[in-house]
Formats: C-alpha cells, structure tokens, sequence
C-alpha cells in the first residue's frame, strides 16, 4: 500500500505519520524537526520546557527544578525549541502537543502559537474548550486524542455550539501506548477496547462531522500496522515509542538504552498522579514506588492539575514531573521511563530518515 498525503486544517502532510508528543524532552526540536523534514507530522512536546538545553530558560529553580508551571513549562524554551525545529524543517508542518491536564493549559497553547506551531494536539482529559486559546490564530489546526467514538462526538457537539468550528483531525488512541492512558486498568484489556475494534466506530463518528482524518496511535510499529489502520479507515497514524529509537530522538542516551535492553515483560502498566495508569518500563524506581521507599514528593513544578499540588503524587508513590525530568537527564537510578507496549521491539538505533523509509516502503 502506497500512501496519500492528508490535509489537517490549511496544512498538508506528505506522508500520514503523526509522530507522538513525548515530554520531557524526548520529541523537541530534533526528532519532531526531522520528522517534518521527511514529510510526516514532528510534534514537539510542550511539557517540561525549562529543562531545554540544560535549564537555560527555566526561569526561577528550586533544587535544581523550574518552580512552578510558569518555569516548567517555560514560553521561553518552546520558543527556542520551535525555532531550532525551524532550521531543521523549514516551514513544513510543525505540531505541538499540550496536555489538556497540564497547569496552564491555555496559556501553553496560546505559547506555542505564538512560537509557530501550525498545528496543536491536546490529549490527557476531554478538550471541550480547545478553540478559545487559539482564537488570534485561525490557521492553526486543531487535533484532539481521544479514546472512542462518544468522546469524539462531545468534542463536536461542544466545540459546533459554542465556537462554531470542528477538529481538523482527530487521534485515537488505544490502550497499548506509552504514558498515559485514556482507560482505566480494567478497560485497558477489555476487547473491545482495542484500537483495531474502536477504528471504524471513531471513522463513523467523524464521517458524521464532514470527514474529519482520524489518525490511529497506541502499539503501531511498521508498515503492517499502519496499513491494517488504513485498511480500517484511519487517514493514517501517530507513533511515539518507536521513533525513541532514532539518533535524532532528543531522548537522554540512557533513556534510548533502557528501551533497547527491556523485555517484554518489563513494560507495563502503573498508578499515575493524574488518575489514570500509565505504561513505561519496569525499573529501579518502580520498585522504590513498590516498597515506598521513593524520593521525597515535594511539587516544585505543580505540573498538572489532577494531581492536586502533589496530593496524588503522595497517593501513588511518586512525582511526575520530577521523574520524568530524571528520565531525561538519564539517571537510571530515579528516572521514569515511559514506553508503549512494544518497545522491548527496539534493537538498533537508526536516523529518522532510515525509519520514514522502513515505515513507508516495509524494507
């Protein structure tokens, strides 16, 4: 199967490949830049900003960490993280993912307008006021995640009455992607759950809404995967752990290491401050968070809202933002390592290029 180009919005993507938001620092400026570069869709991740070329633009720090969401998720750093994009892609399409979840939601996605991103991608809770923030930018697309064809349907409803505009794409994403999930435990495994049973009734939905391109997400690996999604309906798909397998991924070499030593059985799934489990690779911090024996929960960065200034961290064991920001420094010691299900597949590193070609050609 050869594949179409898809338009998302004013925006033209030469081949339909979404590559996964992934924060920290995992898909900045390197991988989403060449990602775009090669004619899919590079998504640089909003999240964890002030960590950007080694805290540069963090603003105030406490311990060595950005206070706060203003320094977390710093303007400045995705500033510089577009623009560096920018030298690597040109003025192809750029996306930018921003947790709905996140502490200052609105703010970011008005941020990462203003840096250049032609497309924002929002997931992590049910996007219902997405249009307000981009206003001021009426090129700018807008592609919500959601997990079935009922959520798909109130994103619709709400944003033709209030705002009178509807997505330009959608995601969808099954319960077999890295980070976290739209699912509980128990619906993770449910059959009918699976992303290969919730294409068509999400393509359904969207058909109903003026054919809105669906992009499938949550356990494609290859040129299999993807046609299995088109034979399905999807206008393509979005795929994050395994471009965690290139050079160019901004990833830590230690975070790239702990993927290509994992089994199988070592990634799954994990209580999560912001309510829902999350999948990433068994290591010596989730023993730590086993035994409660874990580093100190302190919120310096009060990154996302379900989590209630560090309430949840201290439910679950842990502090999300200050291990994934480990992870990114590549501390294997601390550090949370997130992963889809199939990222024990990683063997080898290869550049972007190399992996566009495998996924577009199957050679």
């Amino acid at each position: 199967m050869s594949y179409k180009s898809v338009n998302i919005g004013k925006h033209t993507i030469e081949v339909p490949i979404v590559q996964g938001g992934m924060g920290v620092g995992i898909s900045w400026d390197q991988l989403a830049g060449h990602v775009s570069l090669e004619g899919g869709l590079g998504v640089i991740s909003s999240v964890g900003t002030g960590y950007y070329e080694n805290r540069a633009y963090a603003g105030k720090l406490v311990s060595e960490r950005p206070l706060d969401a203003l320094n977390f998720y710093s303007k400045d750093g995705l500033m510089a993280i577009f623009k560096n994009a920018r030298k690597v892609c040109g003025d192809k399409p750029l996306a930018c993912n921003v947790l709905y979840a996140s502490n200052d939601y609105g703010r970011i996605v008005s941020d990462a307008c203003e840096a250049g991103a032609d497309i924002i991608i929002t997931g992590a809770g049910l996007p219902t006021n997405m249009p307000e923030f981009t206003a001021d930018y009426p090129d700018v697309a807008l592609m919500p995640i959601v997990s079935s064809a009922k959520a798909l349907k109130i994103i619709c409803r709400r944003w033709q009455k209030r705002y009178d505009r509807l997505p330009d794409g959608v995601i969808l994403e099954g319960p077999k992607s890295g980070g976290h999930q739209g699912f509980t435990y128990e619906q993770c495994t449910m059959e009918e759950n699976q992303l290969e049973n919730l294409v068509k009734p999400v393509v359904q939905e969207a058909e109903n809404w003026g054919g809105i391109p669906v992009f499938a997400a949550g356990g494609i690996w290859d040129k299999n995967d993807i046609d299995e999604m088109i034979s399905l309906g999807a206008s393509g798909v979005q795929m994050g752990t395994r471009f965690i397998g290139t050079y160019e991924c901004d990833a830590h070499e230690n975070f790239k290491k702990v993927l290509l030593n994992a089994k199988e059985e070592d990634i799954e799934l994990m209580s999560s401050p912001v309510g829902y489990p999350a999948r990433g690779v068994r290591t010596n911090l989730t023993g730590l968070i086993d035994a409660r024996t874990g580093p100190a929960i302190k919120c310096i960065s009060n990154c996302v809202a379900p989590c209630n200034r560090g309430v949840e961290a201290k439910e679950v064991g842990f502090c999300i933002a200050d291990r994934l920001s480990d992870a990114f420094k590549g501390d294997l010691e601390l550090g949370l390592f997130f992963s889809g299900t199939n990222g024990y597949r990683l063997n080898e590193l290869i550049s972007v290029k190399e992996l566009m070609k495998k996924l577009t050609t199957g050679e």
